[in-house]
């Protein structure tokens, strides 16, 4: 027998189970299916997803009133602007990090755009972030004065 008297035999063979889990076992544990229930009497919440599908809708629509899109090429769509928004993001970060910054501003969000997107489509992006800036800028400055 060990020091202090204590038999090591387990409960199953005779010995006394420790008093930790004597504590334990009046508590009742929450089954999934009453977790369940008490989520369905506050009411039941869709989990949110974010996507950009409302606003490629929208974009669609100024382009062309008369066209829909189907459910998984709006997915598509959605996985597509992931994905750019994902590489610019940290072609920026990598600009801000260069220079030893902390912050990044629309300078290195504009650069990662020359870098990542082929020739057009980078002078169209620009010059369309640069009227989105302007315009933003323009509608907070009234505010803030």
């Amino acid at each position: 027998m060990p020091r202090g008297g204590k038999s090591l035999k387990s409960p199953a063979e005779g010995g006394k189970a420790p008093a930790a889990h004597k504590e334990k076992a009046p508590k009742k544990a929450k089954s999934p299916k009453a977790e369940g229930e008490e989520k369905s009497k506050k009411g039941s919440k869709r989990r949110q997803s974010n996507s950009y599908s409302s606003y490629i809708y929208k974009v669609l629509k100024q382009v062309h009133p008369d066209t829909g899109i189907s459910r998984k090429a709006m997915i598509i769509m959605d996985n597509f602007i992931n994905d750019i928004f994902e590489r610019l993001a940290t072609e920026a970060g990598k600009l801000a990090r260069y220079n030893k910054r902390h912050t990044i501003t629309s300078r290195e969000v504009q650069t990662a755009v020359r870098l990542i997107l082929p020739g057009e489509l980078a002078k169209h992006a620009v010059s369309e972030g640069t009227k989105a800036v302007t315009k933003y800028n323009s509608s907070h400055a009234s505010s803030q004065e």
